[in-house]
């Protein structure tokens, strides 16, 4: 089978998405961007071919065993195994790279940091995680800030150069491909997840899915899928860094068609679409197509993006998956004057400095970020039914809760579209470009 592949570039994150001939979506990639232009999109990528691996291991395992639900729990199960093998592989080279670069003085310090961060990793990586980022730099950061203070403050260490020392190191990580081989992996991802169900004493309905039959077909899926050729028919970047990606000039769409295209295949009845990327922040509206027909694009600074995010993530010690659920226990909402990413830190440090709580700055903060994004709407033509929001910011529960409040309050009610795929819109929007730039070739050589 024939496949197509979208490569979403962006400032923050790169996407990858893999279709199939019938505009099925059978892979997804996500790395962070920061750590290199040119490497990003290849890891993206690879993650995406492992993601159809694990939909080849599964189409065989029900084709030949039915489809069930214990299957489907015991597939999920696998790949969030598989995921954590590979965040494991992360951390040994993050704690490597932390020592390397760490001054003499605070090597002991590094050293020990890791060996709770060891002992804390098969919980720090558990593969149900929901409500939590997929990032290794999100995951493994938080909690190295969080051990780092602790230790600074107990041995009159400086906490600043504990936080350099990994703000340096994860860099090194993150420009290095895993280069880990399906197969060995996801093996490796069956013995972890094997010693979770004994642990559980077999009263785990994975337990139960995972027979001998199961076992022995599972085994041969995964070999079988290992050692299948994924031919890409055609590939189309889009991003805000696609210009960098090695691609035809055919083989390049704007973001703003993208994410219209890609809005509109998960919700057909999309009309109005709001992205806000790491960048930027784009209003689109769209027609009965997916087509654009008008859009408004913050594109001269990061102010009110997700970009803007992670400095306030930054300024706090916290991974970006945090500033959500903090914002959302807030007691009042502070009044944030500026949403401009250069000032933000100096803001932040002012409120906090008068007393205010986190929880509320944050709050503001993010409410702040809609009241940009609303002044786009306006100008690119309203909020129509359906609304749909993507990008990463649109994981954010507090700012779908500001979103939600500022539309009904400005446009009226309007039934608001989150997909489960949100960051993937964009590298959606390109794989299908890919595809139905195939299938008019074909047609018109007919």
């Amino acid at each position: 089978m024939s496949y197509y592949l979208g490569i979403d570039l962006g400032s923050t994150t790169t996407k990858a998405v893999m279709i199939d001939e019938t505009e099925e979506v059978v892979g997804r990639g996500l790395t962070n961007t920061r750590c290199n232009y040119f490497v990003a999109p290849e890891v993206a990528k690879n993650g995406a071919l492992n993601d159809v691996r694990f939909y080849l291991v599964e189409k065989e395992l029900n084709k030949k065993l039915g489809a069930n639900r214990a299957q489907t729990g015991l597939m999920q199960a696998l790949d969030g195994h598989f995921r954590r093998e590979n965040m494991f592989v992360q951390l040994q080279r993050l704690e490597e790279s932390c020592i390397s670069v760490a001054p003499e003085s605070c090597k002991p310090a590094v050293r020990e940091i890791f060996e709770t961060l060891n002992e804390e990793a098969d919980g720090l990586f558990a593969p149900v995680m929901a409500d939590r980022s997929r990032f290794f730099r999100d995951l493994a950061g938080s909690r190295y800030f969080a051990i780092a203070e602790e230790l600074a403050h107990a041995r009159n260490l400086s906490f600043e150069m504990l936080a350099a020392v990994y703000d340096k190191a994860i860099l090194v990580v993150e420009n290095q491909t895993l280069d880990i081989e399906f197969g060995d992996a996801t093996r490796e991802a069956m013995t972890s997840l094997d010693d979770e169900i004994k642990a559980q004493d077999g009263v785990s309905p994975l337990g139960d899915a995972m027979t001998e039959e199961v076992r022995s077909t599972l085994f041969d899926a995964i070999e079988r899928a290992g050692n299948t050729p994924i031919e890409i028919s055609e590939m189309v970047g889009t991003g805000y860094g696609r210009q960098r990606l090695p691609f035809e000039k055919h083989q390049v769409r704007s973001e703003i068609l993208c994410h219209g295209l890609g809005a509109h295949y998960m919700f057909p009845e999309t009309r109005t679409v709001l992205d806000i990327g790491g960048q930027d922040t784009k209003a689109i509206q769209v027609d009965e197509t997916g087509i654009v027909t008008n859009f408004q694009m913050n594109d001269r600074c990061a102010a009110g993006c997700g970009r803007y995010l992670g400095y306030i993530a930054d300024e706090l010690n916290l991974g970006l998956h945090e500033l959500g659920p903090l914002s959302l226990q807030a007691d009042r909402t502070c009044q944030i004057c500026s949403t401009c990413t250069v000032f933000a830190g100096t803001e932040l440090r002012n409120l906090l400095s008068l007393g205010e709580k986190r929880e509320n700055i944050l709050s503001g903060l993010h409410r702040a970020i809609i009241l940009r994004a609303m002044s786009l709407l306006a100008r690119s033509g309203g909020v129509e039914n359906e609304f749909t929001f993507t990008g990463g910011v649109a994981k954010n529960a507090a700012v779908v809760d500001a979103l939600e409040g500022l539309v009904a309050e400005h446009f009226g009610e309007r039934k608001l579209n989150i997909h489960a795929d949100s960051i993937y819109t964009g590298a959606i929007g390109a794989a299908l470009y890919a595809h139905r730039a195939i299938d008019l070739e074909e047609r018109n050589d007919a």
